[in-house]
């Protein structure tokens, strides 16, 4: 991991959490957790696929 991404997961982290819980409210969080992970499994897929295009 590179050391400067280190730095950004610590406390900062948990300051930045309290933030979106504040701003999207307790009742939003799951379907916003939700976006992400689709967001992130999409986002995995197409890498995968674009590094099988390459070869």
């Amino acid at each position: 991991m590179h050391p400067m991404m280190a730095e950004i997961l610590g406390p900062d982290i948990l300051i930045i959490l309290a933030i979106v819980a504040v701003l999207f409210g307790g009742s939003q969080l799951p379907k916003l957790a939700r976006s992400m992970g689709s967001a992130s499994h999409e986002f995995r897929k197409g890498m995968e696929e674009g590094h099988k295009d390459e070869s």
